[in-house]
């Protein structure tokens, strides 16, 4: 057969695996109505390895096996999802306890952020919150999330990602152990600035104090002076110590407002390789809340061992329309080579499309809890 002969075949052939496929499909919709009479789960686990099983004995040449089998897991896969809907749209779902609220800034709220006066994150809470909030700061992003869930604060602002430097791997952590949930976010543009004390100049420097992502975002500058470099936790720290030392060979990478907070002289702007170097910040709240207009919603999710788990969770989002914009993955403690998986996707609770594959991926994942929408 030449080449043409063989597509019309298999135009034939592809007429009838749609056709078969819409039957399926059609099927699928009454077994979601049966189950939704006897109350049965969707998943059902030996009916699917035993199917597996008898399409892997039915196929004749074995070398397309493995593909009948993956096909099959994904005809098995949108049959699923379907059911899903289908009983959505019959009442049945999960139950997600988010109240919408208005605007969270109203009524005073008493704002945490980590670090000392003149840290980024300040200036992320005030420009979210306004020059006016009422504020306090801790020293660690721990204590920070310990003040809301004791209600020493009503709001934290805390860094979760640097467009640089890439995530904030503690922060992701933290959201998996605290029961404290994101019900906005803060993008700052970054401009560190290399500072000391009243009278120094750049030549005078011999140590240079910062948080270890600022120095990393500084290398290429750093790099051209043969400074010693000391990690701070915190940049603002790292220009209070400097102001506190009084010593000229003393210098800081921190933010304008550090320097004018702890009375040090900008000795460089800009010291950052990166121009469109941005951090986002996220407010966390202990209170299972969400802005009516939210459109971005976090999760987090575990998935077991077999293959093609981490592949069936996310179909649920193709399924239903929703664009992932961003999965990250963190080790869970104390379980070697198991991982937690951190997603964000565009969405507000109350949409059907949301409900339908939170509900499915709350039938299928090992674990999920739903972190915020904002």
């Amino acid at each position: 057969m030449d080449l043409s002969e063989i597509r019309l075949q298999l135009d034939e052939c592809d007429k009838e695996l749609v056709a078969l496929y819409e039957r399926r499909m059609k099927l699928a919709e009454e077994v979601a109505k049966t189950k939704l009479e006897t109350g049965k789960a969707v998943l059902d686990k030996d009916r699917e390895k035993a199917k597996l099983a008898s399409v892997a004995a039915s196929v004749e040449n074995k070398e397309f096996e493995g593909g009948a089998k993956e096909m099959f897991k994904l005809l098995m896969s949108m049959s699923r999802k379907l059911q899903y809907k289908k009983l959505l749209e019959s009442g049945r779902h999960i139950n997600i306890p988010f109240i919408p609220v208005g605007d969270i800034r109203e009524g005073s709220p008493r704002v945490v952020f980590q670090g000392d006066e003149g840290a980024y994150s300040q200036l992320a809470m005030k420009k979210f919150f306004g020059d006016d909030v009422d504020s306090i700061h801790v020293p660690t992003f721990r204590a920070a999330m310990c003040a809301i869930s004791e209600g020493s604060a009503d709001y934290a602002v805390l860094p979760i990602e640097n467009s640089t430097a890439g995530i904030v791997s503690e922060i992701y952590d933290l959201l998996a152990e605290y029961e404290n949930y994101i019900v906005g976010e803060q993008v700052l543009r970054i401009e560190h600035c290399l500072m000391g004390v009243k009278g120094a100049k750049i030549e005078d420097i011999k140590t240079v104090f910062s948080h270890p992502q600022s120095l990393m975002q500084s290398a290429r500058y750093l790099d051209d002076h043969d400074w010693k470099q000391i990690s701070m936790p915190n940049n603002a720290f790292a220009a209070n110590k400097v102001s506190k030392d009084g010593d000229k060979s003393q210098a800081a990478i921190a933010s304008e407002l550090a320097a004018s907070v702890y009375g040090l002289d900008i000795l460089e702007k800009g010291v950052n390789s990166a121009e469109n170097n941005s951090t986002r910040f996220i407010i966390i709240t202990g209170q299972k809340v969400y802005r009516e207009n939210a459109g971005k919603i976090s999760i987090c999710f575990e998935v077991t061992h077999e293959s093609g788990s981490l592949y069936n969770c996310l179909g649920h989002f193709i399924f239903n329309g929703l664009n992932i914009t961003k999965i990250e993955s963190r080790p869970i403690e104390g379980r070697t080579w198991e991982y937690r998986f951190f997603l964000d996707f565009d969405g507000n609770l109350s949409d059907p499309s949301v409900r339908c594959a939170l509900t499915g991926l709350r039938e299928e994942a090992k674990y999920l809890r739903v972190l915020g929408n904002y």
